[in-house]
């Protein structure tokens, strides 16, 4: 028999500690962007804030996905998926933050938008609908996280000195380790499509208005598909990664077992391909329609190669901005997890997956980059690679896996099974 129990540890103290300076270095690049080149700091922080935001609610989706299916495979790996969600709240700070940078990030129509779009491209409207999907999305989260630990929570305030309250809490009014259990199943099977049909439609409003909107002219009715995708492929891999990391820790050592990655590589493998799809679906109705004003979104990113009559390849055409990092996105986000992940053996071997896991974040990092910067800064390849940027991202970096590391070990940490 098996019970999942909540065993609160203490932070590794090393890997906090550079967290922790991660989001220092953050701060610093942050404030000291805004001092020399306010416009290249706003941009930086949308793009952090677009990727992390969407990762987390991608791992929201995955872990809600896991729960509409039934999928019993999972174990643990669903807590790992539904702990990228502690994020989810903090988006909403971080887009009502970036209301105070509107003039780097929307400039392309903040002061006078296309004809016609006046009625929806304009600041109140934006910040009013996206906080409101997003001020959902955080309530959900935390819904969804509580009834998804409460079962393992029981006793878990005389097992730590933190987070007392916040367990007594969470726990108040328990009927029983098999009633709590049923329930938070029966309950968590509602919530979940909720959590799902949210990031489908919602988010891809988000896509539209912090996104596509900034290059105005441009519209594309598949762009929030391709948007959201990306994300939730981005919470698969931070999962499969994070699974592979845990396989040295005590009681997981146990549970991320050769099926379970192998599982969790056909998720990596087949999903970035689905993601492949959407981008050519996109481009190839693009390229044979030829519209000047559907073309240069694409044209802008992938370069003019990309929009020829013939397919004869002309390798002069690549000096073109932001085309070689276009072609690192293709790369790292459908070559590497396509080809690598083919056979049956990588997907068993951790540290194939979890490399192949990192490329495709990396990958995806990459991309958030491509869909932002050109439309802001289309003369220069280079705009998003420099000092402010890169350390921007290191703050990002270093307090989202904080806030992860806190909640999986104290806010509350994640269940292992406890065999008796």
């Amino acid at each position: 028999m098996s019970i999942e129990t909540a065993n609160p540890r203490e932070l590794p103290r090393n890997l906090a500690g550079a967290c922790a300076l991660l989001v220092g270095i953050g701060v610093v690049s942050f404030f000291a962007g805004l001092a020399t080149d306010p416009d290249t700091a706003w941009r930086a922080y949308h793009v952090n804030t677009i990727y992390w935001a969407t990762l987390a609610q991608g791992g929201l989706v995955l872990a809600s996905a896991f729960v509409i299916i039934g999928a019993r495979w999972t174990g643990p790996v669903r807590h790992v998926a539904a702990a990228l969600a502690a994020w989810v709240p903090i988006t909403f700070v971080l887009i009502a933050v970036g209301y105070f940078g509107r003039e780097a990030i929307f400039t392309q129509w903040i002061h006078g938008p296309p004809p016609g779009k006046e009625a929806w491209l304009n600041i109140p409207r934006v910040y009013a609908v996206d906080l409101s999907i997003l001020g959902i999305s955080a309530l959900l989260a935390i819904r969804f996280l509580k009834l998804s630990f409460r079962p393992a929570l029981h006793g878990a305030a005389q097992r730590t000195t933190r987070a007392q309250g916040l367990f007594e809490s969470w726990t108040a009014n328990w009927r029983g380790d098999a009633e709590e259990r049923a329930e938070s199943e029966r309950k968590l099977r509602v919530i979940a499509p909720i959590i799902c049909l949210l990031y489908a439609f919602g988010w891809t409003i988000v896509g539209y208005d912090q996104v596509m909107s900034l290059t105005p002219t441009w519209y594309s009715t598949m762009f929030g598909w391709y948007f959201g995708w990306g994300g939730f492929l981005c919470g698969v891999c931070a999962t499969a990664f994070i699974c592979v990391l845990l396989r040295r820790s005590p009681g997981w050592d146990v549970e991320i077992t050769p099926a379970r990655m192998h599982d969790l590589g056909k998720m990596v493998f087949a999903f970035s391909i689905f993601w492949m799809y959407i981008f050519f679906a996109q481009y190839i109705v693009i390229w044979y329609g030829n519209l000047p004003e559907e073309t240069q979104f694409l044209e802008a990113r992938i370069g003019s190669q990309f929009f020829q009559d013939t397919w004869y390849f002309a390798i002069s055409r690549l000096d073109e901005p932001y085309v070689y990092l276009s072609m690192a996105v293709w790369f790292g986000c459908w070559w590497v997890p396509f080809w690598v992940l083919l056979g049956q053996r990588a997907k068993k071997t951790p540290a194939i997956l979890g490399s192949v896991a990192l490329i495709v974040l990396i990958g995806f990092w990459l991309e958030r980059n491509v869909l932002i910067w050109p439309s802001l800064v289309p003369e220069d390849g280079m705009a998003w690679l420099g000092p402010i940027q890169l350390g921007i991202a290191a703050g990002f970096l270093g307090g989202f896996v904080l806030v992860f590391l806190v909640f999986s070990r104290i806010f509350p940490t994640l269940p292992l099974p406890q065999r008796s």
